[in-house]
């Protein structure tokens, strides 16, 4: 699977990116069909300190997955995002697995 990394009004640090590939590869158990993702990384404007977003969204054949979450820090951000995605990968798995 191809991870796509963007990060929007900042640069990652390699630390921060190898955290978010570690993250959405351990996503590929839940569903294998997953072909490639795209992660965008970006900082709102706003004032108060959970200003981190994580948007992924995931392409298998014929279906796409996406999940946003905004967080204190990208990690927590991340985190969250790929729970999202794993629940929605096990729903995917378990309705195509039922036909």
């Amino acid at each position: 699977m191809t991870i796509n990394i963007q990060s929007v009004h900042f640069d990652a640090d390699k630390k921060l990116i190898d955290f978010t590939n570690e993250k959405v590869g351990k996503l590929t158990t839940f569903f294998d069909g997953v072909i490639n993702s795209g992660v965008i990384l970006r900082l709102d404007k706003n004032a108060n300190n959970e200003n981190k977003i994580a948007e992924i969204k995931m392409n298998s054949k014929g279906h796409e997955f996406f999940a946003k979450k905004q967080c204190a820090s990208f990690e927590e951000a991340i985190d969250q995002t790929c729970e999202a995605l794993r629940t929605q990968l096990k729903k995917h798995k378990e309705k195509v697995n039922a036909h």
